[in-house]
């Protein structure tokens, strides 16, 4: 298969949030309301992993998903900001929705490695993936990789990256790592991010250390709900960056500004605890309650089972606790909500 040229500089950066799946009552999704909350979303400088953990993606089939993607671009929403998840057990599956995405013009794709079957072999995965870019056959794929071994059990290996880079080199564009471990993302990046693979670490908390070391920003739960201060940590790591490598004044401007980049970054991880709060069933559950509150629309709260919603005392307990810190969501509110 002949690859694609496209420079690592145009790439998909930043912060993306893995966008809440609205449901009606009957548990099909909400298509108005999930177009409505991308589209804040964007607004507010973020860009759309929809279908991933947060998405409840692996609860929806992958019609369902497809339809969705269809509805957003329909809706006029810019596909060079979107990297829907597409990773399924099933390969037939996984070729359906990553072809479907590409074909949108997706940026890239998000890809979950096969998770049933445990302790699979290195061998067994990189065919997985090598089959799914030789069936897709499209140069404009750009897959990045999905890293949760807290959910998935299976993971992404630096020597499995290794091997489907030297592979597919324009393909296999990079990463998002939610083990929760900074010592494993270090390790990604350490032995690939200067040779074009871009890392996204899976928690905001992060962002600033995954920035320093040569990361692309984050792909976070929490950037459903707090977008914009998650951005502004982005964009500023961003432009020290460049001044590091300017002259020795432009450094000493950029060495004054780490600590009010280091002030944003635990102002967001403040925001990050309220969301993980362990008395919570589920994060995806508080995000769609916050949701709800802040959007003044209570058809948000409702989940796919297995998931359950926050009950009467814990949504108390999330709204005296983002009460407590400040919290908004400006713009959020609109009242073409039904």
């Amino acid at each position: 298969m002949p690859e694609n040229k496209i420079l690592p500089s145009q790439r998909i950066r930043g912060v993306l949030a893995p966008v809440v799946t609205p449901f009606k009552a009957d548990l099909s999704p909400d298509r108005q309301r999930f177009i409505r909350h991308c589209q804040w979303l964007l607004s507010q400088n973020c860009g759309l992993a929809a279908f991933g953990t947060n998405s409840e993606a692996n609860s929806m089939a992958a019609e369902e998903r497809m339809k969705l993607l269809d509805a957003l671009v329909a809706a006029g929403t810019d596909t060079s900001r979107m990297m829907p998840g597409t990773g399924c057990c099933s390969i037939t599956e996984t070729v359906e929705l990553t072809t479907h995405a590409v074909k949108h013009g997706c940026a890239g794709v998000l890809m979950l490695p096969p998770f049933y079957y445990k302790k699979v072999t290195e061998e067994g995965l990189y065919r997985y993936f090598s089959e799914v870019v030789q069936r897709v056959g499209d140069t404009r794929l750009k897959i990045y990789l999905y890293h949760i071994p807290p959910v998935a059990i299976v993971g992404v290996t630096p020597k499995l990256v290794e091997r489907l880079l030297k592979a597919y080199p324009n393909t296999i564009a990079g990463m998002k790592d939610s083990s929760g471990d900074w010592n494993n993302t270090k390790t990604f990046l350490d032995a690939f991010a200067k040779a074009g693979f871009d890392v996204f670490v899976g928690s905001e908390s992060f962002l600033l250390a995954n920035m320093r070391n040569g990361g692309v920003g984050t792909i976070s739960a929490t950037a459903n709900v707090n977008p914009a201060a998650i951005h502004k940590l982005y964009e500023k790591c961003s432009g020290v960056c460049v001044k590091r490598r300017g002259n020795r004044k432009a450094l000493a401007a950029a060495s004054a500004s780490i600590t009010e980049l280091e002030d944003q970054q635990a102002q967001l991880n403040v925001v990050r605890e309220v969301f993980s709060n362990s008395r919570f069933p589920s994060m995806i559950a508080a995000l769609k309650r916050a949701i709800a509150f802040y959007g003044n629309d209570p058809e948000w709260t409702r989940l796919r089972p297995p998931l359950v919603e926050l009950t009467t005392e814990q949504a108390k307990l999330l709204a005296a606790e983002l009460k407590a810190i400040g919290f908004a969501m400006p713009g959020l509110a609109t009242d073409s909500a039904s």
